[in-house]
């Protein structure tokens, strides 16, 4: 018999892998950052899952963290500003194009994820 006053022991929480440190954890970042057009609260979701687990994953997903980091405040800064340029009317272009680069950006980091490659140079401000 067992004594009623002993909880039964703790077993740790499995997961999938989606929130530690590695090739699906950043995927996942790519798939909130674009999920970030519609809603732009998965954006920073996803930006601080990258900050979180940078240093973290070690190999080649290192250069996607950087990558991914690199992408979300270039973004952020060039939608700023784009949004003080629409009083001149060229804002909505430059929007579409900051659009564009982002999910060029998040595409080719895409496929090098699912490659196993790492991102050739993810200081990069360019594609």
């Amino acid at each position: 018999m067992t004594d009623p006053q002993i909880p039964p022991p703790v077993t740790p929480r499995q997961s999938d892998g989606w929130l530690e440190p590695g090739p699906q954890n950043a995927m996942a970042i790519y798939i909130l950052y674009l999920v970030g057009f519609i809603i732009g609260i998965t954006a920073i979701v996803g930006i601080v899952m990258a900050y979180l687990n940078r240093g973290k994953a070690g190999g080649f997903v290192e250069s996607h963290y950087t990558w991914q980091i690199r992408t979300f405040w270039i973004a952020l800064l060039a939608s700023f500003v784009s949004a003080l340029l629409f009083i001149i009317g060229i804002g909505f272009l430059l929007m579409l194009a900051v659009a564009v680069w982002v999910i060029v950006r998040v595409i080719k980091g895409l496929m090098a994820l699912q490659k196993n490659e790492p991102i050739a140079n993810p200081q990069s401000w360019w594609i």
